[in-house]
């Protein structure tokens, strides 16, 4: 990929988590105003609410109370990502949008650990009698990120492999 490319790619991606970064803050920042805390707003009945929820864990409440560790544990995969950026995109846009995607969901649960020693869930699913943990905006990022990272590592040729083939075939 061109260097003024891959700069585009940067740009647009830095554009995107900045603009989920200030969704995930306006709308916990709505949540905490708005709802009180444990109160469930039915949206789509048997199906989505909305409720305020404060974690101290990660997802699924593990490590709850573990806010400190929490913390070391995203700064270090933050500063990794942003240091093996090149070599996990391996120039492939989807890969950009995905990592800077992680990078904004880490940024934003971070913040609420820094601020409020735990992270505000307000997302609220069901299907059929299963009940889905509480999520946010920030949560959602790292995954879909994650996701379109696995997607496009299953589906894009790795750099390493494309050297290789034009070696051996």
């Amino acid at each position: 990929m061109g260097s003024l490319e891959e700069k585009k790619i940067i740009i647009c991606s830095l554009l995107l988590a900045g603009f989920l970064l200030v969704l995930d803050q306006i709308t916990k920042i709505l949540t905490v105003l708005y709802i009180p805390e444990h109160k469930l707003i039915s949206v789509i009945p048997r199906f989505f609410n909305l409720t305020y929820l404060n974690n101290p864990g990660a997802a699924w409440g593990m490590f709850a109370g573990q806010g400190k560790l929490l913390l070391a544990i995203s700064a270090v995969v933050f500063i990794a990502v942003i240091y093996f950026l090149r070599s996990l995109t391996e120039g492939w846009p989807e890969r950009y949008f995905a990592m800077f995607m992680v990078l904004s969901g880490i940024a934003g649960n971070s913040i609420d650990r820094v601020w409020k020693g735990q992270v505000v869930d307000f997302l609220d699913f069901y299907i059929m009698d299963y009940h889905w943990p509480s999520f946010n905006v920030a949560d959602s990022a790292i995954t879909v990120g994650v996701t379109i990272f696995i997607i496009s590592s299953l589906f894009r040729p790795q750099e390493k492999k494309k050297a290789e083939f034009v070696m051996h075939g």
